[in-house]
């Protein structure tokens, strides 16, 4: 801490009114002048999603040179075999791991998984292994909600609901979260909520909250349902697919574990929402230019009635939201178990379908808004200019995956895993289960592809333990869960936190203290779940 110099206090004015005694020569300029003190040293900020994925690259990429490879012989499902882990020779030498390095951008955007080699790389034959599909999806919803605001009714319609709303915001936030915990709990809503921060995140800031609250409203809100999934198909349902028992074991713990998970993230979102519009000065991440305004506008009076084409504008992107939410919904895996043929009037959509479902709803809403066609291509591109950096995060966190899978060191992970549930008693065997599958969970962020590679290996274990396959389920889901509300790899937290322009190491700050509560309740609920069978 710099100190001050100190100051001589002030000569009184003389009472007769004479001039004031002139000043030394060194006051005057004609000396020294005083030594300024040390000007304060800016902080250094905190590096963006982007640097921060890089250096997560490195690091993964440098551990893989060190961990030894190996692999299990897998079945005709491609699930790896219990007992066949073997050492193999690394498939990478020094020079090709750099080039793996470098090319894990592109890996992560377009590349392909060999149906022979298991290799992932840009030229190969096979099934697509990297995010294009997410990629484009984010540039889309970029787009539509460019061309949304362009005609005008997004933002009166935000306005109007949140003058409406304005002293109860708290029942806003705390429907928002429910929503998206059943969600996330019955067919793993995740990467689809990259949609609604264009929407919600001006919300927030309309009713005097921070961008944190939408932060926490649309991923915690949606991770805790996935944390806590009962029917999700693709975790629950593929975990007991390959652990071959019913979806419905291990319910009861799950549904107890949903209920409480939930209300605490909507404790802690609405305890934080509450303290920023009290005081704004408690933001942990502070605002951007132009936020304040538009909770001081909402608070100036009652916003006009919407007209009749705003209505129908915004009838339309509401629509559009809820139509994807249908188009995605696995209606015959979550009534019938994992499996099961979809119904007739299923649609079982994908990002790349998703993509184009926005992509053609912004047009329709353009020409629905009256807007010209530079102004709606002008929007358009406009949209997807200023979502390409969340996308582009998106791309570095699947490339992450990339250099794992290619080092062929997960399986040796799982080994590791599986040797240490081994030595556990049946007491702290799903607590166990739980911490284990933190570090798999890191590397495969993938629901179903972590399902796919853990559970036939840690399923069998459970009889070792004397204890249901379907708590081993519950307690992977759980760590798979809480993995995916802060870990860097994940498309859902870094191209989140990029799109509501929040900070990551700030998210971490405010999120830090909900992970430990969270990691107590599963330890302590999982626990009670062994003691009572």
């Amino acid at each position: 801490m710099s100190i001050q110099p100190a100051q001589a206090p002030a000569d009184p004015a003389p009472a007769n009114g004479a001039p004031p005694a002139e000043e030394p020569p060194a006051q005057r300029g004609g000396g020294a002048p005083p030594p300024e003190a040390p000007a304060a040293k800016e902080k250094r900020p905190f590096p963006s999603a982007l640097t921060v994925l890089v250096i997560v690259a490195i690091g993964v990429w440098a551990i893989a040179l060190v961990l030894p490879s190996g692999e299990y012989r897998v079945d005709s499902e491609g699930a790896p075999i219990r007992g066949t882990y073997h050492h193999v020779a690394s498939p990478l030498t020094f020079g090709k791991s750099v080039r793996e390095l470098v090319l894990s951008p592109v890996n992560g955007l377009y590349g392909i998984e060999s149906s022979q080699t298991r290799q992932v790389s840009p030229s190969a034959e096979g099934s697509l292994f990297g995010g294009a599909e997410i990629f484009l999806f984010v540039l889309a919803v970029g787009a539509f909600i460019a061309v949304s605001l362009a005609t005008g009714a997004l933002d009166r319609g935000m306005n109007r609901l949140a003058w409406r709303t304005h002293k109860h915001g708290w029942m806003l936030i705390a429907v928002i979260m429910v929503v998206f915990s059943v969600l996330g709990s019955v067919e793993g809503f995740a990467e689809e909520t990259l949609a609604f921060y264009g929407l919600l995140v001006p919300l927030m800031l309309a009713l005097g909250y921070d961008r944190m609250v939408a932060v926490g409203a649309i991923i915690v809100g949606a991770g805790v349902g996935v944390m806590g999934a009962t029917v999700n198909p693709f975790s629950i349902g593929i975990a007991s697919g390959f652990a071959k028992v019913s979806i419905i074991e291990g319910m009861p713990l799950r549904l107890l574990m949903w209920a409480v998970m939930t209300a605490v993230a909507i404790w802690w979102v609405l305890r934080y929402a509450a303290k920023v519009r009290a005081d704004p000065d408690k933001s942990v991440v502070g605002f951007l230019p132009g936020d304040r305004e538009r909770a001081l506008a909402t608070s100036k009076g009652e916003h006009p009635p919407l007209q009749g084409r705003d209505k129908m504008l915004l009838a339309a992107m509401g629509f559009t939201f809820v139509f994807m939410i249908y188009s995605i919904m696995p209606f015959a895996e979550i009534f019938s178990g994992s499996g099961a043929k979809p119904y007739a009037w299923q649609l079982g959509w994908s990002f790349s379908q998703l993509s184009m479902l926005f992509v053609v709803a912004a047009v329709i809403i353009g020409v629905l808004g009256r807007l010209s066609e530079k102004r709606l291509t002008d929007a358009f591109m406009k949209g997807m200019g200023e979502f390409l950096y969340p996308a582009a995060v998106i791309v570095l966190a699947r490339g992450v995956t990339v250099i794992m899978h290619n080092a062929k060191v997960t399986d040796t992970v799982l080994h590791a895993m599986e040797h240490a549930a081994t030595s556990v008693g049946k007491g702290p065997f799903a607590v166990v289960m739980f911490i284990i599958n933190l570090p798999l969970g890191f590397l495969i962020p993938s629901t179903s592809g972590f399902a796919t590679l853990a559970m036939p290996i840690l399923a069998p274990l459970s009889e070792f333990a004397h204890v249901s396959r379907g708590l081993t389920i519950t307690a992977w889901n759980a760590s798979s869960g809480w993995m995916n509300l802060w870990i860097p790899t994940t498309a859902v937290v870094v191209g989140g936190v990029a799109l509501a322009k929040v900070p990551y190491n700030k998210y971490l700050r405010w999120l830090a203290p909900l992970l430990g509560i969270y990691l107590v309740l599963i330890c302590a609920m999982l626990g009670l779940g062994a003691a009572l069978g």
